[in-house]
């Protein structure tokens, strides 16, 4: 399974860029999609997962209202729209995939199986 994140880079605060996440190698259409970041000296936290079984989606309260996950089933794609950023959304985004288990783990990092290399997302003020 591999998992490419792309999309990053520098944008202006209250700007918008999208991460798109190209997973191969097996068929995700049990899986939960998620992005995580990492800024800078913090730990990794979830931003968004989507379960590509029903389409649910859940967001981290910091990003509810201004970034979107959705998934391409078709192309098995899983894109995060981020619109009015902000600089504290300065950090490494990284996409990961996991078979669906329940709700309990879906915001645990710990949880996913498969991860990708990280795309940089910078916000400057």
């Amino acid at each position: 399974v591999q998992l490419q994140a792309s999309g990053g880079g520098l944008v202006q605060a209250g700007g918008s860029l999208r991460l798109s996440c190209a997973a191969s190698g097996r068929t995700f259409s049990r899986y939960v999609m998620a992005w995580f970041r990492q800024a800078p000296g913090k730990e990794r936290e979830f931003v968004a997962t989507i379960r590509r079984s029903s389409g649910h989606t859940y967001y981290a309260d910091s990003v509810k209202g201004r970034f979107t996950i959705s998934s391409d089933n078709a192309k098995n794609t899983v894109l995060l729209q981020m619109n009015s950023l902000k600089s504290e959304d300065t950090a490494v985004y990284y996409c990961a995939a996991k078979p669906d288990r329940g709700l309990p783990t879906i915001r645990d990092g710990g949880s996913y199986d498969y991860w990708g290399q990280g795309t940089l997302v910078t916000v400057s003020s």
